[in-house]
């Protein structure tokens, strides 16, 4: 893959920051004795196989293990993953954890839509056991676009597969979104998503909420110019149409999903769930793809410029639901908007870790700076 990379720009490291620092061996044995005091019923109950995965997440903890027991005299084995919040002095992505909100949520879209979304077990509000609250689901097989390095610089299962299996995989995704969003009555269904805020309209309620977790970020006195530029833009460019209020995955991409034979096996993530209109799902799942391109173009790779294009997947969503996506450019610069306050917080916790200090220009922490400022610009969908 070196190879392929442009003589004149470095490819980045596909190291991926640090997210905690925990005990593996401490852990099993804490995670042992809490099933066996949940599986009474059963003997002989063990953990094996716990591993912390290469490719954990930036916000949650994921733990994989296998849970074994004697039950009727056979023995049992079955694989699971443990979301634990994460500490607070590892200085967490997101400012609240509702692991208790995404263990409802993955139980009710499971009831409620096709959707595949692993099936949750048990949900631990105390802090005893492992430090933190945690959720146990069960663990699926299934393969993910890799994020390090991103799948569009080639030399992976996604890149290599044929444009027939590509799109396959695009339009199952899509369809993912298309059943999320047909959930009849969201603010009943998940009451704890319609937030209590001023604000007249759940896309109103949405943007507060964010600007006040950007408020949360800068509480450290570093503010940044570029996201505030960006904050400005948005509300002066307000969309006039309404697309009405539907359950949003919120972290909705390819690279959060699990797949066999190019179709979703396990839709994962669920911290940023949101009721608001469905071009939130649709801008961001096209956004993320379109942000690894940028870097693809950045390093000279090849890319996958023909997938997950704006006009195809919104004509996808459209035949599945008759929805036209409006003010689709805004929701796009929205959410590219939310993912600089996100990288913004990484780039605290890097610093909080040793591994990158906080630059002098404070928006360098912002990973997609470039594509911020050419929206800002007005150009960055000529460009593309």
């Amino acid at each position: 893959m070196a190879d392929a990379a442009s003589d004149e720009v470095e490819a980045p490291a596909g190291d991926r920051p640090t997210t905690l620092t925990r005990d593996l061996g401490e852990t099993g044995e804490a995670l042992e004795r809490w099933l066996a005091a949940r599986r009474p019923d059963v003997d002989a109950v063990r953990v094996s196989d716990l591993v912390i995965p290469a490719t954990n997440g930036m916000s949650s903890e994921t733990l994989l293990f296998d849970a074994v027991w004697v039950e009727a005299g056979t023995e049992r084995l079955e694989p699971m993953v443990a979301r634990v919040a994460p500490d607070p002095d590892n200085v967490p992505v997101f400012r609240e954890y509702d692991l208790a909100g995404q263990f409802e949520v993955m139980h009710q879209v499971a009831l409620l839509t096709s959707v595949p979304v692993p099936r949750v077990h048990w949900l631990e509000r105390s802090p005893s056991a492992l430090g933190a609250p945690f959720f146990v689901m069960e663990r699926r097989h299934g393969i993910v676009p890799p994020d390090l390095l991103p799948y569009p610089f080639g030399d992976n299962w996604l890149f290599d597969a044929s444009r027939d299996d590509q799109r396959t995989l695009q339009d199952s995704t899509i369809a993912v979104l298309a059943a999320l969003h047909a959930i009849e009555q969201p603010e009943a269904r998940f009451p704890f998503l319609d937030l209590d805020r001023p604000e007249p309209t759940a896309l109103g309620r949405h943007v507060g909420d964010w600007e006040d977790y950007y408020e949360w970020i800068v509480a450290d006195g570093l503010r940044s110019p570029l996201i505030e530029a960006c904050l400005g833009w948005l509300h002066e460019h307000w969309p006039t149409d309404d697309s009405g209020a539907v359950f949003n995955w919120g972290d909705a991409r390819v690279g959060n999903v699990m797949y066999r034979d190019f179709r979703p096996i396990a839709v994962l993530d669920w911290e940023m769930t949101a009721i608001a209109p469905p071009e939130l799902d649709l801008s961001y799942c096209v956004y993320l793809h379109r942000m690894f391109e940028d870097a693809a173009s950045k390093y000279g790779f090849p890319g996958m410029p023909h997938f997950m294009t704006r006009d195809v997947a919104l004509g996808e969503y459209e035949r599945l639901t008759g929805h036209i996506a409006r003010d689709f450019d805004w929701y796009t610069f929205w959410n590219a908007t939310r993912y600089g306050m996100i990288s913004a917080r990484i780039g605290r916790r890097a610093a909080r870790f040793g591994e990158q200090p906080i630059p002098d220009d404070v928006d360098d922490v912002i990973m997609n700076r470039d594509a911020l400022e050419r929206m800002l610009a007005g150009t960055y969908w000529k460009e593309v």
